[in-house]
């Protein structure tokens, strides 16, 4: 079971508002949470290729028969071969470590993603797309901390990149119930880019909407006297 998996169901045991808990996973589980908010150049190419991905095809069409662990890192490696092979001649290329990173991301082999991803930050350790991508893999594979320890970073380099706020935000009431600072991480978002799309403004904004619905009904429960 993943991180984001695990939190989901202690969270909405904890706090009423379960429809929050049931939108921000569906976020997380269709892969929106890489470059949800803002996509462009080259990093649209992969992040438009994982989400294509996030759901394996059946290993005999028309059977319904999903593959399994083990099946899925055997596509993977098989995937990724030929840039296996390119980055002998070449280790530290970045856009080729990131690409294999994205295959093992989206065939669900998170721990190698996350170590290709942060190969490919040696050489370019101010790119904040791909660091969110790191954090993003880190969290999928259960280390809450460490993704989050990410994101900060990413946001030493760019306070205002929509994608980062909107992660952190999302690891934050997620995988650690920390609804304040999933609120601050949201607001901070929507302060500091005014460009994003009205329909994106919306999510946010019923996103934070339904946390602080629910933080405030858990509050005044838990003050409210016995009967």
């Amino acid at each position: 079971m993943t991180g984001a998996s695990i939190a989901v169901s202690e969270t909405s045991r904890r706090l009423p508002g379960r429809q929050v808990y049931a939108m921000a996973a569906i976020y997380l589980l269709v892969g929106l949470v890489v470059g949800y908010l803002v996509r462009g150049g080259e990093s649209s190419a992969l992040q438009g290729h994982a989400v294509a991905k996030a759901t394996p095809a059946p290993v005999h069409p028309g059977a319904g028969q999903m593959p399994s662990p083990l099946q899925m890192k055997q596509m993977a490696d098989k995937q990724a071969a030929p840039l296996m092979e390119k980055l002998k001649s070449n280790p530290n290329d970045s856009a080729s470590l990131m690409q294999v990173g994205a295959i093992y991301y989206t065939t669900g082999q998170f721990g190698e993603a996350s170590a290709y991803y942060e190969k490919a930050l040696q050489s370019e350790p101010a790119n904040v797309a791909d660091r969110v991508k790191l954090a993003t893999s880190l969290y999928r594979a259960g280390d809450v901390d460490a993704a989050i320890a990410q994101l900060n970073k990413a946001l030493t380099n760019d306070p205002k990149d929509a994608n980062a706020l909107f992660d952190l935000g999302m690891m934050k009431f997620e995988g650690k119930q920390d609804s304040t600072g999933a609120l601050a991480a949201w607001r901070l978002l929507l302060k500091s880019n005014p460009q994003m799309s009205a329909d994106h403004k919306a999510q946010v904004q019923r996103l934070i909407a339904g946390v602080a619905s629910s933080s405030n009904n858990s509050h005044g429960s838990e003050g409210a006297p016995g009967k």
